[in-house]
């Protein structure tokens, strides 16, 4: 009889155990991506579904286990050029950037808007418009675009300082839009301190960047190169190349598109005690671009 009850007891126990620790443990290794899939002219991509995202860490793949619309509120930092080499593309500025934040701020489905932030680096980074949904706040921030008389660029700087304000304001979902003239780069930072400031603060960075490519050799050049490339790359961002500064509000609404058309995709992470150094998602279909941040968990880590 005892050993009965015995059997009887480890069946119980088993078949809790089956269920209910497994289904904590399950929750607890589901980790998410933002994920922005273009086709081949950079249109979004919609109506997709977890067999059509391929996620690994590490060049491990992981089983996705759902996919949804990215409908959480972004944060969205606009970074504009306001150093003198600029000053021919701020009328082109001024008129794309109206409807631009206007599609952003848009309430979505959900009810929610997005929040956009004006910042200047002409001289010094500087604040035109605080984080604000409100349209006409945005329109007297952009009626402060000016190119500044002398001033060099410091775009390493303003994307470095725009991370930190991101981590003090415990931004959920953090962006990071520059529209950068080609020219001279005065930025003290590393690009190393960027990078990593740009990993651990999950913020996606998106470069618009006007006229020919520079061909400055110096070392703040070359600093905002490799953010420029690594930056955009490693983060889900993307770096595009305006030859011409009237093309900048077409470029501007594709982007607008891109940013708004997003997929939340959840998937499995094994128990383990050392995080992934890199999450990499691709599209299943061939054709296809998909470019993902990490979600940042409760603790406000990517």
């Amino acid at each position: 009889m005892p050993s009965r009850r015995v059997l009887v007891g480890l069946l119980v126990v088993s078949a809790l155990a089956s269920r209910w620790p497994s289904h904590v443990a399950a929750q607890a290794n589901q980790k998410a991506v933002y994920v922005s899939v273009v086709d081949a002219a950079g249109q979004p991509v919609e109506n997709l579904g977890p067999a059509d995202f391929i996620v690994k860490e590490d060049n491990v793949a992981r089983e996705v286990l759902s996919v949804r619309a990215a409908d959480d509120p972004m944060q969205i930092a606009l970074l504009v050029d306001t150093s003198q080499v600029a000053r021919n593309d701020i009328s082109h500025m001024r008129t794309a950037l109206p409807p631009f934040v206007a599609t952003l701020t848009a309430a979505n489905e959900s009810g929610r808007k997005n929040e956009v932030a004006l910042i200047g680096f002409g001289e010094r980074p500087t604040v035109l418009t605080e984080y604000t949904s409100n349209a006409a706040e945005l329109q007297k921030g952009i009626n402060r675009i000016w190119a500044q008389q002398g001033s060099g660029a410091y775009f390493v700087d303003a994307v470095f300082e725009t991370v930190q304000a991101f981590k003090k304001r415990e931004s959920t979902r953090p962006v990071i839009v520059a529209i950068v003239a080609e020219g001279r780069e005065l930025s003290y930072r590393q690009y190393d301190q960027v990078l990593e400031a740009l990993r651990a603060g999950s913020a996606p960075l998106y470069a618009l960047m006007i006229g020919s490519p520079s061909s400055s050799i110096s070392d703040e050049a070359r600093n905002r190169n490799i953010v420029l490339d690594r930056g955009t790359a490693e983060t889900g961002g993307r770096r595009d190349q305006i030859l011409a500064p009237s093309a900048l509000g077409d470029r501007l609404s594709l982007l607008a598109k891109q940013l708004l058309h997003q997929y939340r995709v959840t998937y499995a992470r094994p128990q383990s005690l050392i995080p992934p150094e890199r999450v990499t998602v691709t599209a299943a279909k061939p054709g296809l671009t998909a470019r993902g941040t990490p979600v940042k968990d409760s603790q406000g880590r990517p």
